[in-house]
C-alpha cells in the first residue's frame, strides 16, 4: 500500500511539474512572440516615419528652390528700380526716401536668399570626398581669406599653427566650410553690441598628435552660459540678430561625418574656445554620406 501511494504521488508530482513547465514555456513563447510582433510594428513605424521625413525633406527642399528664383528677380528689379530713380527728375527728398526703401527691400530679399541657401545646405545630403590633404595649408589659406573681414571689424586674427605638414584624410571643401563657420561665429561674438573687446584677438590654433587633428577657434567675445552649451548646436537657435542659426549645426554635422567631434569651452564675459577634433585617418566607410 505504501509503495502504491508513493508511486501515485510521484506520478501526480511529475504531471504537475510537467503542467507547470508547459505553462511557463507557453508564457515565455507568448512573450517572445509579442516582443517580436512589437519589434516588427516598431520597425514598420520607423520605416513609415523615415519615408515621411524623406518626402517632407524633398518637398521643403523643392519649395526653397522655388522661392529662391523669385527672390533673385526681386533683388534684380530693386537694383534696376534704384538706378531709374537715381536718373529721374524727382525732387531730392522724394527720390532719397524711395531709394532708402528700395535699398531696404533689396537687403531683406538678399537676407532671405542667404537663409534659404543655409537651409538647403543643412537639409541636403552631404557626400564626403575625403583625400589626403595638408590641414596646415588649408587653415593658412582660410586665415588669408578671412583676414580682411577681421581687419574691417578692428579685430586681429592670429594663426598659431604647428610646424610642418599635418596630413589628414578630409574633404577640403567641407572642412573649409566647417572652420569658416566657426570663424564667422567668433567674429560676430566679438563685434556684437554687448562685446567690449573691439580690438581683441581671434586665434586659430592647429595641432596634431600621432592620430588626431585638433583645431581651436578662440575668441574674446561675450562667451556662452553653461545652460546654452548644447542648445547652440540646435538648428535655428541663434544669439545674433539676423543669424540663420544653421552655422554651428552644419559645422558639427561636417565634423561628425569625418568621424570627429566638436567641443566648446567658454567663460561668460571672457570668450569661447571651439575645438574640432578629428582622426587623421579620416571618416569610416559608413560616415561618408549624411
Amino acid at each position: 500500500m505504501t509503495l502504491g501511494f508513493e508511486a501515485t504521488f510521484s506520478l501526480e508530482a511529475l504531471l504537475s511539474a510537467a503542467l507547470i513547465t508547459a505553462v511557463i514555456t507557453a508564457v515565455i513563447l507568448k512573450k517572445r512572440l509579442t516582443r517580436r510582433e512589437g519589434q516588427a510594428r516598431e520597425a514598420e513605424r520607423r520605416a513609415a516615419v523615415s519615408e515621411r521625413l524623406a518626402e517632407l525633406g524633398a518637398m521643403t527642399g523643392g519649395l526653397a528652390h522655388e522661392i529662391k528664383n523669385p527672390l533673385s528677380t526681386v533683388v534684380l528689379n530693386s537694383q534696376l528700380l534704384r538706378e531709374d530713380i537715381e536718373e529721374s527728375d524727382l525732387e531730392e527728398d522724394i527720390s532719397g526716401r524711395i531709394i532708402r526703401r528700395t535699398n531696404a527691400l533689396e537687403r531683406e530679399a538678399e537676407r532671405l536668399k542667404e537663409i534659404l541657401e543655409d537651409f538647403l545646405q543643412y537639409a541636403g545630403r552631404m557626400k564626403l570626398a575625403a583625400t589626403s590633404q595638408d590641414a596646415r595649408i588649408i587653415v593658412d589659406q582660410l586665415v588669408d581669406f578671412f583676414h580682411p573681414q577681421c581687419e574691417r571689424s578692428g579685430i586681429l586674427i592670429r594663426p598659431d599653427l604647428q610646424e610642418g605638414p599635418i596630413m589628414a584624410r578630409l574633404d577640403e571643401s567641407l572642412f573649409k566650410q566647417a572652420v569658416l563657420n566657426l570663424l564667422i561665429n567668433a567674429l560676430q561674438a566679438m563685434e556684437g553690441p554687448t562685446s567690449e573687446k573691439k580690438d581683441g584677438e581671434l586665434i586659430i590654433r592647429l595641432e596634431s598628435d600621432e592620430d588626431t587633428l585638433r583645431l581651436h577657434v578662440i575668441d574674446q567675445g561675450t562667451g556662452i552660459p553653461p545652460d546654452r552649451m548644447e542648445e547652440i548646436f540646435h538648428p535655428y537657435v541663434s544669439t545674433k540678430s539676423g543669424g540663420s542659426g544653421l552655422g554651428l549645426p552644419t559645422t558639427r554635422r561636417i565634423v561628425e561625418m569625418h568621424g570627429g567631434r566638436i567641443e566648446v569651452h567658454s567663460i561668460p564675459g571672457q570668450g569661447s574656445d571651439f575645438v574640432i577634433i578629428m582622426p587623421l585617418s579620416g571618416p569610416q566607410e559608413d560616415q561618408g554620406t549624411n
